[in-house]
């Protein structure tokens, strides 16, 4: 009796042992499909190996030669590229200068006519476009004078760089005799048809620090001429056939 129960319990133990092992090849063959172990995963093959370095061109000679301008009246020089320095770029050129030092005097007559009219204009929109000139352009003369000082420059510095041709505009000392001589409706049409003549120079020697300047300052104070200026043209035509 004893042996058969022993014999029972030993069935019982090889049943769960294979039962086990069952459940362990399953979980085995679970991981290998995860984790692409199987024994139809493909070798590595020599086409599926990293691809060849890009040739790369040398790096540039930093001895070869670049031309390095000149400034004005001088040649050109050829230098290292490795010492070669872009000179920096002007704060100011001389079409800044130019404006600057022509406009002073520019203004300055047209002071001289705009003080004649108090006296001597009959139209009263007449005198009162006088006023506004003397009041705009005398500032205006004081910050142009300003700027030359900032960087050390004189009245006639336009002179010596070789840009002292005539000022647009600019009345003859003739014409200035006959409108100082004139009264009353006389005086209204020579102020007029000289201060527009005066004021379409002004605006055409803006136009060209405009163009050619490089200051912004100077640009600026072109700008408000060129602005301002043919207002006042307009304005006088007006007056003068009203």
């Amino acid at each position: 009796m004893l042996g058969k129960q022993i014999r029972g319990r030993s069935r019982r133990w090889r049943t769960i042992v294979v039962v086990e092992l069952a459940v362990v090849a399953v979980l085995v063959a679970g991981a290998a499909v995860a984790f692409g172990l199987g024994d139809d995963e493909p070798e590595p093959t020599a086409s599926a190996a990293a691809p060849d370095p890009i040739a790369l061109s040398g790096m540039p000679d930093a001895s070869a030669p670049v031309l390095r301008p000149g400034r004005p009246g001088e040649t050109a020089q050829k230098v290292p590229a490795n010492e070669f320095t872009p000179l920096p770029s002007p704060s100011y050129n001389a079409a800044d200068v130019r404006f600057v030092t022509m406009m002073i005097p520019h203004h300055e007559q047209a002071l001289v006519m705009a003080r004649l009219a108090p006296q001597r204009a009959a139209n009263t929109g007449i005198a009162a476009i006088a006023d506004r000139i003397l009041a705009a352009q005398g500032p205006e003369i004081k910050t142009l004078e300003s700027w030359l000082e900032a960087r050390g420059l004189k009245r006639d510095a336009a002179a010596d760089r070789g840009h002292a041709h005539g000022m647009s505009g600019m009345q003859s000392p003739e014409a200035l005799q006959n409108l100082e001589a004139a009264r009353g409706a006389e005086f209204d049409r020579l102020f007029v048809s000289m201060m527009s003549d005066h004021h379409e120079g002004a605006v055409k020697m803006a136009l060209e620090a405009q163009t050619l300047g490089v200051d912004s300052i100077v640009n600026e104070a072109a700008t408000s001429v060129a602005v301002e200026q043919r207002v006042e043209i307009q304005r006088m035509r007006e007056a003068l056939a009203g």
